[in-house]
């Protein structure tokens, strides 16, 4: 039996995927795309390190910060993970809310070879420019991808550079049915209350050690990594440059997690089918039906 626990942040999924898989003899396995980096704790919320006693955690703090670890590398380790997991007759909980990275784990997404593409022309255009190139490429893919998320927008064109085909096509050739047999849940939380807990969450990460934990990766491995890309490291930063103030650094982590968390939401009830549960009690019960 393969549990996902997925949905935005402050959910409390960490703590109930520990509850499922006490319960159901599983083990836990990361569903969150920068959860899998060391020495990002606090920012990326990542389980108590007494949950790792507990039950088995997988996939967790096992990749070093300077290293590009992509969502085709992440399909690999998932599906070798699950797959021993349950040859050993235990059962899986998968928790975390990157849907994308879930969803090209569990679904039949193919991520085949291509050739290393020089992007410097494309890297110097601004938002607006660069996403025009894409309208003229790929327009569908344009509708979908906001001119102000630079990276998408660079993969995108980045596929048809490579392959010659547009990310469109490309997806469009993929049937995207389950590999595995899994069962997907998000907790129903009122959107306010959801907010409230983000806002939260961001001060007690600060008191925790926030910017001290930016500041100690950023001289260790420098600012351009793609972990660091993470919100709360990436708006800590210029408060490190002293471009701004560290108030104003913490209100943007705020507005950024809400503002992904909406995202997250939109995309998991359009791309799982998922049964909604109200806490960890609620869950337990369905699964035990």
């Amino acid at each position: 039996m393969i549990i996902v626990i997925t949905g935005p942040t402050c959910m409390g999924k960490s703590e109930t995927a520990l509850e499922v898989a006490k319960v159901f003899d599983a083990e836990i396995v990361n569903g969150d795309a920068f959860q899998c980096y060391k020495e990002m704790d606090i920012g990326v919320a990542k389980p108590p390190k007494e949950y790792f006693d507990i039950v088995p955690h997988h996939l967790f703090s096992f990749v070093d910060v300077k290293r590009n670890y992509s969502i085709a590398d992440y399909q690999k380790d998932l599906r070798r993970t699950v797959d021993e997991i349950l040859s050993r007759g235990k059962n899986v909980v998968i928790v975390g809310g990157s849907g994308l990275y879930i969803r090209s784990a569990l679904y039949d997404y193919e991520f085949g070879e291509q050739p290393k593409i020089d992007m410097t022309y494309y890297e110097k255009l601004n938002n607006k420019e660069l996403h025009a190139k894409l309208e003229e490429i790929d327009p569908e893919q344009a509708k979908i991808i906001h001119q102000n998320n630079r990276k998408r927008v660079l993969r995108a064109i980045e596929i048809y550079l490579a392959q010659g085909k547009t990310k469109t096509e490309v997806l469009e050739c993929q049937s995207h049915k389950l590999v595995y047999d899994a069962q997907f849940f998000v907790r129903d939380l009122d959107r306010k209350i959801l907010y409230s807990l983000i806002d939260e969450r961001v001060d007690k990460m600060m008191d925790k050690g926030l910017l001290e934990e930016v500041k100690r990766i950023v001289e260790k491995y420098g600012k351009d990594n793609n972990a660091l890309q993470a919100i709360g490291y990436k708006e800590l930063i210029p408060v490190l440059e002293g471009h701004y103030s560290l108030d104003f650094g913490v209100e943007q982590i705020k507005k950024n997690s809400r503002n992904y968390a909406k995202r997250q939401v939109t995309f998991i009830k359009h791309q799982f089918p998922v049964i909604f549960y109200k806490n960890t009690e609620d869950l337990l019960g369905i699964l035990r039906k």
